[in-house]
């Protein structure tokens, strides 16, 4: 397999697994693509490889801005706007983790306190609904600060034994 052939092979295969981190398939091929070059890029270089058109180049790119996984980077001399990605895996890992915190698993949480909070009726079905969502906002929430907490630390134990485990 040749530099294009792999290259190619790594920006698909990422585009599939983003959709498993909360973002879609051209999003994760665009911030792969990033990942793995050597200068930053810009929006014709990213449509140029990736075959994709410029609306939606732009827009996956703002939204990966907006993940604070993508930087504009200006060049002296050009131009043309020019993008690059977080290069650290731990770091970019983190960001993830913060991101998908706060989009996804907070609104969750703040919804089952919600409806675990209900006034109890005496009735069965009601003391069954409250104690299953307090479970789960519970659970949710712990898991919630365990993410927090390695998001915010600068390789603690546990990413490092996440990573071990990994390897």
């Amino acid at each position: 397999m040749n530099y294009d052939e792999a290259k190619m092979k790594f920006v698909s295969t990422w585009g599939s697994l983003g959709t498993l981190w909360g973002i879609n398939k051209a999003m994760a091929q665009i911030q792969a693509l990033l990942f793995i070059s050597t200068k930053p890029l810009s929006m014709e270089d990213v449509m140029e490889d990736l075959k994709i058109s410029r609306g939606n180049t732009s827009m996956n790119l703002r939204q990966l801005m907006d993940w604070g996984i993508v930087t504009k980077e200006i060049i002296p001399g050009e131009r043309k706007e020019y993008f690059t990605t977080e290069k650290n895996v731990q770091e970019l890992a983190r960001i993830i983790a913060k991101e998908r915190s706060r989009r996804e698993i907070q609104p969750v949480i703040k919804v089952l306190k919600e409806v675990s909070s209900i006034t109890d009726d005496g009735t069965e079905k009601t003391r069954e609904l409250i104690k299953q969502t307090k479970a789960l906002h519970d659970l949710t929430e712990t898991a919630d600060d365990m993410i927090h907490k390695m998001a915010t630390q600068k390789q603690n134990w546990i990413t490092k034994s996440v990573l071990k485990f990994m390897k």
